[in-house]
Order: structure tokens, then sequence, then C-alpha cells
């Protein structure tokens, strides 16, 4: 008679659990093997997997360390899993993700369900025009420094499966594997790019800051994406003496309110005229601040607290631009750079051009430009006549729109006007 395992765990359940990790994609950990190599032997692997979960002797492999370049010149270390270890993550997160679901706060919007970036977006304009003052936040390396401890006190509250608990607290402890093979020994935050990772967060901070709010600040309205916060305050004051409370309970759960980059923002529009240093704040790659805009109905110009894209999104997405390879191949044709290039664009659209349009032109204006000097290489004809090239863009815009996504919806290339003349 064969024994008893000591964990009751379904089946189906990490079947499940890997068509979604599937669904997400994402490249292999460190020992080399990809999800299609994976699926090869899926059955095999599968029931080698649950059957070590079941028995308690399943042990995650390190996660391999990625270095993601940031903004302001540093890095960003991620943790890939393997693909095993991203299955069996994901079995515990749909599990457990219903029970948490119920106790998220609504401002919360990272990584759940039916809620989204442009929600938080949203909901943060509408609450600009009505409270006066942002309390911008910024906390110093959040997902490295979250305490094991006290985010086990949190996964208790809500999980009492044993096993669960048990996996929790060894990919909490598991190490990065740098690409020359040296290991890392983690005893603090969760790593960026598993799968459990950002649930994890979320709970941490759900106690940490938003249940923390309810009850300490209740009219204190606050958008939260991952670590990624504002919080709406009537006035300065109120402001001030939210940041010195959160400094201070921030302290006492181990993280650390980043003073420099914490700042307290006047939203100064036509009705709020006060002169102050800070009146504007980035939030989820939009600029919050005084922008031109006009009544409708009376066609009046007035000045309105809006979001558009940030300078530090717009920027980001140049280089992206710059780096796209098929930008420097001028053995395809034009259609093929369409093809290439339709849904990254299309997704920028999406995105972007939800809240503040204009800005948005600036990047896709860099966009035809690089098609212009694609175009300049491309074709003999164009050599050393920009201009020429630009005007055959614009006459191929007006003749066929349909042949880049972002013409299809307005973002032609305009002809080129000589100021000098």
């Amino acid at each position: 008679m064969a024994e008893a395992k000591p964990f009751v765990i379904d089946k189906w359940a990490v079947h499940n659990a890997f068509l979604k990790v599937k669904e997400n994609k994402g490249s292999g950990g460190i020992d080399g093997i990809s999800i299609e190599q994976y699926e090869k032997k899926l059955s095999m692997n599968l029931y080698k997997l649950w059957n070590r979960m079941s028995s308690g002797t399943y042990f995650p492999k390190p996660v391999k360390l990625v270095e993601i370049p940031k903004a302001n010149g540093g890095t960003r270390p991620l943790g890939i899993p393997t693909v095993e270890d991203r299955v069996a993550q994901m079995m515990v997160v749909m599990t457990i993700n219903e029970r948490l679901e119920a106790i998220f706060h609504h401002d919360s919007y990272a990584y759940r369900p039916n809620r989204s970036t442009s929600d938080a977006i949203a909901v943060a304009r509408q609450r600009c025009f009505r409270y006066s003052w942002v309390l911008d936040m910024d906390i110093s390396k959040f997902f490295d420094t979250i305490d094991h401890e006290l985010l086990m006190k949190a996964v208790r509250k809500h999980v009492s499966e044993k096993w669960i608990l048990l996996y929790i607290e060894r990919w909490l402890k598991v190490p990065y594997q740098t690409k020359d093979g040296k290991t890392i020994e983690r005893d603090k935050g969760v790593p960026q790019g598993s799968v459990i990772g950002p649930v994890l967060a979320n709970l941490f901070l759900t106690y940490v800051f938003d249940l923390w709010m309810k009850k300490n600040y209740p009219n204190i309205p606050f958008e939260r994406y991952a670590d990624d916060t504002i919080c709406h305050c009537w006035t300065q004051q109120q402001a001030e003496e939210l940041k010195s409370s959160l400094i201070k309970r921030f302290e006492d759960c181990k993280l650390k309110l980043n003073e420099e980059k914490t700042k307290i923002v006047y939203c100064k529009d036509s009705n709020r005229k006060g002169d102050y240093a800070e009146t504007s704040f980035d939030f989820l790659g939009f600029t919050f601040r005084g922008r031109g805009a006009r009544n409708n109905k009376t066609h009046q110009v007035f000045t309105s607290y809006l979001p558009a894209m940030s300078k530090k999104a717009y920027e980001k997405k140049k280089e992206e631009i710059r780096s796209w390879k098929y930008l420097r191949n001028y053995h395809l044709d034009i259609e093929d750079l369409s093809v290439e290039m339709e849904d990254k664009v299309r997704g920028w659209i999406l995105y972007y051009t939800k809240f503040g349009k204009t800005e948005f032109y600036k990047l896709t204006n860099f966009l035809n430009e690089r098609i212009v000097c694609w175009a300049r290489k491309k074709y003999k004809r164009f050599k050393g006549k920009k201009s020429k090239a630009r005007e055959w863009l614009v006459q191929l815009s007006q003749t066929k729109r349909w042949l880049f996504y972002h013409w299809q919806v307005g973002y032609v290339p305009y002809p080129y006007i000589n100021k000098n003349k």
C-alpha cells in the first residue's frame, strides 16, 4: 500500500498553473529550460513537481539574477525563477488570490484582476481637481528590503495550509545566481520577476500602508500601484504631518521613506494660483501639472491640472525606438517595418493617449522621422535628400493610411515647414 503524502495537493491545480505560466510567457531560469522545452515532457515534469510538493521534498532552484538599467542610471535586480518554480509559485498564487482580494484596499491597483494603471491615473486626475496638495511617496528599495518575519506574519493571517507556508518561506530564502555562477544569499526582500513576489509585496503594503491609512487617516485618499503611491491632502500642513507619520510608520516596519525623492506638490491651476516650489509630479509614466485646456461649451481657455506622458517615459520610448534593429535593416520593405512595430506602437497609443494626447505627438513625430531616416538609406533616390524622403512619406501616409497603426489613428507625418522663408 502506497504511503500517504503529507500534503494534499490537487494534480489538476499543477496543470492549470502551467497553462497560466505558458500564457504569461517569459524566459528560462538558471537551468536554461524554456517553456517550450518543459512542455515536451509535460506529463512527466508536472508529475515530478506534484510528487515533490506533496511529499515536502520540493526545493526551489536559485533565481537567475538579471540587472535591469534604471532611468536614473542605476540598476534594478530582477530574479528569474526556473519554469518549474514558476509553475509551483503560480499554483500557490491561484490558491490564495481570491482570499487576499477580499482584504486588498480599493485604492490598490497593482497585480489585481480588473484593475490597471489607467484606472489609477483616472482616479488620481479626478482627486487632483478636488484636493490642492499631493504627497508623492518613494520607498527606498522596497522589494529588496521587505522583512521576511513581518511578511510571514501577514501571510499567516490568511493562509493556514502548511504546504503553502513551507514553500513561501523557501522561495523567500532562495539565493540569486549571477551569470558567472556566483550565489548571493538573501535574508530579506522578495525577488522582482517571480510569480509570487508581487502578491506578497502587495499583501505586505496592505498592512504596512493601506489598512494603516484607513485607520489613522481615513479622510486622505490615495492611489497605490505596488510601491508607487500618491496621497491627496487638503493643505500643505496636512501633507507635511502625513509625511512625518509615514517616516515613523515605515521605520517601524523596517522600510525607509526616501526623503529626497518624496515631495509635497501643489496642484496649481487657474483656480489655485499659489506660488510654491513643487507644482508637478510623475505617476506611472505620466506627469501631472497645470496644462492649457478649453471649455467645450464656452470655448474659454484656462489652466487645468492634468496628466500627460512624462518626459522620462518619452525619453525611454525614444531610446527603445533607436534600439529597433529592423529600422537599420535596409533589405526590408516598408510593409515589414509596419508588421514589426505594430504591437508595440499600438500598446503605447492605447496607454498614453488616454490622457493628454498632445505630448504623445512628440513621440510619433520622432517615430516618423526614424522611418524617414530608414527610407533615406533604403532608397538611393533619397540619399542626401531628407526633405524629399519626408515628402514621400507624407504622400504615402495619405494614400496608404492603413500601413502603420499610428497613421490609422491620426499620427501621420507632416511636411517640413521652412520657417526662414
